[in-house]
């Protein structure tokens, strides 16, 4: 996977690019990617990559000329996608982490900056992704989120296969309650099924569980999961 990630501000990726899974992943080429400033792009003795709104408002704009020369400037892969991070798009979620991990070899993502970007710039995008509804001061984090939950997906990231499955979203219901040694810490215990060796007992409570918690905390959730039941079930 080549994630070509469109930014006014690289050296944020830094740290996030040597730690972690994501470090491991790019030192095995299980990913590559690679940071294009569109600042690099510009025609102008300033290098300006910003202007004032036509019609006035408060705030600049990002101008599309940087931003379509830097895009043009890389290589085509055959299945590519370019992303606008922007808080009018779809909602990350985990079915578009696998959808892009699955389709796709080249994903090309822009992180808009200041008041947004030129619309223009939406020829260029096949979609426009949000972190969620809330502001951030640019595409930054949201990108780094993005290609964060992508690379995890991966083959050869996680070593268990398995744990990206059993894990919350990956079935429509959050995570079932998890403990480790030791068994009574501060006097809370682990709950006596997880020490019972029972492995059936324990499927059953860790599902009774994944459906307790998701009615507590994401109902909205919990509701789309039971009519998915019930339609497999027709």
């Amino acid at each position: 996977m080549r994630f070509d990630i469109v930014t006014l501000f690289p050296d944020c990726f830094t740290s996030v690019l040597n730690t972690g899974l994501i470090g491991k992943a790019l030192a095995k080429q299980i990913a590559q990617v690679h940071l294009i400033n569109p600042r690099d792009f510009t025609t102008d003795k300033h290098r300006k990559v910003d202007d004032e709104p036509y019609g006035g408002g408060v705030g600049m704009l990002m101008k599309p000329e940087p931003i379509f020369a830097a895009v043009e400037s890389l290589p085509i892969l055959h299945r590519r996608e370019v992303i606008l991070m922007s808080p009018q798009g779809q909602t990350m979620n985990q079915p578009l982490l696998r959808e892009l991990a699955t389709n796709y070899d080249q994903l090309i993502v822009i992180c808009g900056h200041y008041e947004g970007v030129d619309e223009r710039v939406l020829h260029l995008v096949d979609r426009e992704v949000s972190l969620g509804d809330f502001i951030l001061t640019g595409g930054e984090i949201p990108a780094m989120a993005l290609m964060n939950g992508v690379v995890r997906l991966l083959p050869g990231t996680v070593a268990k296969v398995e744990s990206l499955t059993a894990e919350s979203f990956e079935e429509g219901l959050l995570d079932y309650p998890q403990y480790t040694r030791p068994a009574v810490f501060r006097g809370w215990k682990v709950p006596e099924v997880l020490l019972s060796g029972n492995h059936a007992a324990i499927a059953q409570w860790r599902y009774e569980q994944q459906i307790s918690r998701t009615r507590l905390r994401r109902p909205d959730l919990l509701k789309s999961w039971e009519e998915k039941q019930r339609e497999q079930g027709e």
